[in-house]
């Protein structure tokens, strides 16, 4: 690859000085500059093949039209492809672009606030004052973090934790009352499964009065699991996502078991595995366009700096169930009068 050509290279051949071409290819106003000079400065430019250089230009303004999101150490599922994707397209149609970083633990990259200068930096996770003061220090004009009372812009609280409810109330409305919650395997994903876990086991305790087994499902113990499952009486599955709950469709579809006959599964997310598993698995879904949207939205108004982010449009937080062959049938009303 040849060398870059710079302002510099077009000044000596033309013998005019760097400034001159400067405030030529940088159209700056009020420069006494001669329309002939100008003209032989843009057909030297053309001819040495010169092109400005982006960073350098962003450096010199002040502004990159960089926004950075800050991401968890968690896989890139469905859901999150989701959130990126609608957000990175609200935030295009403003002449942004969206950058993600993961933060991981004991990280031995450079941090890419440090790296790029962005304009924003909006976290899915909450950053802590040491990472927030050192955004700062990078020059960054808006930090958006989920963390209360830090020096940062907090991001508007939205609850997304009534899946589970959703989960184990159409479980149980349709008969099915010895349940067992199928968590993933996945240990970055810990926190967020036993926040949905404990959601579940609370609301099986106060319909059912039973405790809720947690199980780690993996493809190489699935069949083992729903095996013991069954000979324990097992009718219900609430599972973690629609990956867990493939994963035990699978495994007892293998041993003989009836879905939804001897074994309900209900999923969380809608992924597109859900529609496409044989049988389809009943689901939970979350409005994932619209958190994304909103995302986009908040790091454009940040970037912006102009309103309030609470007159934002925030997504949807009431959680549907999407109803697939995984679940059993509603009790007819001849079959709840005589229990059999």
């Amino acid at each position: 690859m040849g060398k870059r050509v710079t302002a510099a290279d077009v000044a000596r051949s033309l013998g005019v000085s760097r400034a001159t071409v400067g405030f030529v290819l940088n159209n700056t106003p009020g420069q006494s500059i001669s329309a002939a000079t100008r003209e032989r400065v843009i057909a030297e430019a053309r001819r040495l093949g010169y092109r400005p250089h982006k960073a350098a230009q962003a450096l010199a303004r002040g502004q990159s039209n960089i926004v950075l999101l800050v991401l968890p150490d968690w896989p890139i599922d469905f859901n999150m492809r989701v959130n990126i994707d609608e957000a990175g397209s609200i935030l295009d149609q403003a002449g942004l672009s969206l950058v993600t970083m993961t933060r991981r633990p004991q990280m031995k990259a450079r941090p890419l606030w440090e790296t790029l200068s962005p304009d924003v930096v909006m976290s899915m996770v909450p950053l802590t004052p040491d990472e927030i003061s050192d955004i700062r220090a990078c020059g960054v004009r808006k930090v958006i973090s989920g963390a209360p009372g830090d020096d940062s812009d907090e991001v508007p609280r939205m609850s997304f934790t009534e899946g589970p409810h959703v989960q184990v109330e159409a479980l149980i409305n349709r008969g099915v009352d010895r349940l067992l919650f199928a968590d993933t395997s996945d240990t970055r994903l810990y926190d967020l499964a036993t926040a949905r876990y404990e959601m579940a086991r609370q609301v099986c305790a106060e319909r059912t009065g039973l405790d809720l087994e947690r199980a780690v499902v993996t493809a190489e113990n699935a069949r083992d699991l729903v095996a013991r499952w069954r000979s324990e009486g097992i009718r219900g599955v609430v599972a973690y996502n629609d990956e867990t709950a493939a994963e035990v469709v699978g495994a007892a579809i293998r041993l003989g078991v009836r879905i939804p006959q001897e074994l309900s599964v209900v999923g969380h997310d809608d992924a597109p595995i859900a529609s496409l598993m044989v049988p389809s698995i009943t689901t939970v879904r979350v409005d994932n366009v619209g958190i994304g949207r909103y995302m986009g939205e908040l790091a454009k108004f940040a970037y912006a700096d102009d309103g309030d982010p609470r007159d934002i449009q925030q997504p949807a937080t009431q959680v549907s169930l999407i109803e697939r062959e995984t679940l059993a049938p509603a009790p007819t009303p001849d079959a709840a009068n005589n229990p059999s």
